[in-house]
């Protein structure tokens, strides 16, 4: 128990000074990161319990959360493919597959695109005044990764994942008559995380580093990802009550501690009865938008292959609601 307590703290203690290393390169700014799609929730369960999934993840949706509880499954193989209704017309598609090689660990895929709809772009005119129209912008974002984690004890997890990034903004010209300039920018991001058990019934602990990597530059501006240090516990409640036969009651709580804004909480819960179906809410504190959210589960088993759809809904105040449907698989 103490070798294991041990490589937990240790395990945080490094979180703690790679966020850190990370913030020493820049002086920090409010909203300054980019890629901001890779802060967005891709997981319907997740997004219903207010992204407090760090700790609520397992298997192949941990992938986005906390890679350490990706060996967090009784399954040969996993899979799932999300979509996500975002603001102002943008919408995201999610996919990922789990392996699990039993002693020799975990295996995880994912991918990630989008699709910020049609965007007509103007530019000033080189020879008259006023603007001219230059067509549609080709703008776009994706990240595809490989993850990997293992059950190092029956108390200690340990994952993390490599996934190359990408985002195009269209193109621009400096100066009048000057040549033209296509705002792009890749390169290979990196998630850490672990899990570990106390012994203490159903509780868990973990933490994640999320969008480790080195900056990313346009042109001339130089940025950093949406690096993020997370903290979670979650636990079944229904076993400490006692009287609840085939019903669990899932609460998980993070704390957060973002590149490019001040610390936040996310609390979820999951109710599910009799394994087949989940009710959900959650709610995040220190956001402009984002607050109250919630959303259902359905599972069932055919043919030898448990199948799930699950769907969240999140109100965003100015803007429209975003919506959120998953639909994946254990055999």
């Amino acid at each position: 128990m103490k070798k294991i307590m041990k490589h937990f703290i240790i395990m945080c203690m490094i979180g703690f000074f790679v966020f850190q290393v990370g913030e020493a390169k820049t002086i920090k700014k409010v909203a300054q990161t980019g890629l901001q799609f890779l802060k967005v929730d891709m997981v319907s369960r997740a997004a219903a319990m207010g992204g407090a999934f760090t700790m609520a993840g397992q298997g192949a949706e941990a992938i986005f959360y906390n890679p350490g509880a990706l060996s967090e499954t009784n399954s040969s193989m996993e899979f799932f493919a999300a979509r996500t209704n975002w603001i102002s017309d943008i919408s995201y598609n999610a996919i990922a597959l789990a392996k699990n090689f039993g002693n020799g660990g975990t295996i995880g895929l994912h991918a990630i695109s989008s699709d910020y709809g049609e965007i007509h772009g103007t530019r000033v005119a080189s020879t008259t005044k006023g603007f001219v129209e230059t067509g549609q912008v080709n703008v776009g974002a994706y990240a595809v990764g490989l993850s990997y984690s293992r059950t190092m004890t029956d108390k200690f997890r340990i994952g993390g994942t490599v996934k190359y990034a990408s985002q195009q903004l269209g193109s621009n010209i400096h100066e009048v008559g000057g040549d033209e300039i296509t705002n792009k920018v890749s390169g290979l991001a990196y998630d850490f995380g672990a899990v570990f058990y106390p012994g203490l019934k159903s509780v868990r602990l973990g933490v994640s580093i999320r969008n480790f990597s080195p900056q990313f530059k346009y042109e001339d501006t130089a940025f950093e990802l949406p690096l993020t240090f997370q903290i979670g516990i979650a636990a079944n409640l229904f076993d400490f009550l006692g009287g609840f036969e085939n019903q669990s009651l899932l609460l998980d709580i993070d704390a957060l501690h973002p590149r490019d804004y001040t610390e936040r909480v996310h609390i979820g819960a999951e109710y599910v009865f009799h394994h087949i179906l989940a009710l959900r809410a959650g709610y995040k504190t220190n956001y402009d938008e984002e607050s109250l959210s919630m959303g259902f589960g359905v599972r069932y088993a055919i043919a030898g292959v448990k199948l799930h759809v699950d769907y969240a809904y999140s109100p965003m105040n100015l803007f429209n609601s975003v919506n959120r449907i998953t639909i994946g698989g254990a055999f």
